[in-house]
């Protein structure tokens, strides 16, 4: 089976500009976290396909803890990676990035990504996404996935 990454790539630890901070998610997030899934349900379902169903519009704080721990294990693995983006002053969640590995059509990752429904309306999802892109250059892929993307 191919490794998703090497192991001695130093996987790197997010990136900060005006509009936010993105860095490694983990259970520590839940709080804010869990308020902009909440406050963005309608907003974000099918932001995995169009099978999933997260966010759970009953979804629970822990149920949400539950969720940062695994996608913070799976970091610690090395068998995804998973980040928030804050503001920059770290004050509110404005959404999450996911690197996954994906192995169709010459792909080697697929990335996921949101943004909460307040600062979508802002505009922020193509800074995001355009900041994202940018970031996965850092990585030993060849080809990425950006799910729901103009490539994907």
């Amino acid at each position: 089976m191919k490794k998703f990454i090497p192991n001695d790539f130093e996987i790197p630890s997010g990136f900060l500009t005006d509009k936010m901070k993105a860095r490694i998610l983990t259970v520590n997030d839940v709080v804010k976290d869990y308020e902009a899934v909440m406050t963005s349900v309608e907003h974000l379902q099918g932001v995995f396909g169009s099978n999933s169903t997260w966010p759970s519009p009953n979804m629970s704080l822990e149920q949400d803890l539950i969720d940062l721990g695994w996608h913070q294990k799976e970091f610690q693995c090395r068998s995804s990676f998973a980040y928030t983006v804050m503001a920059p002053d770290e004050s509110v969640c404005l959404g999450c990035f996911y690197i996954y590995p994906y192995d169709k059509d010459g792909y080697d990752a697929i990335v996921y990504m949101w943004v909460r429904k307040s600062e979508f309306d802002k505009g922020l999802d193509p800074i995001l996404e355009k900041e994202v892109r940018e970031f996965m250059k850092k990585w030993p892929f060849q080809k990425v996935l950006f799910y729901g993307r103009t490539d994907g």
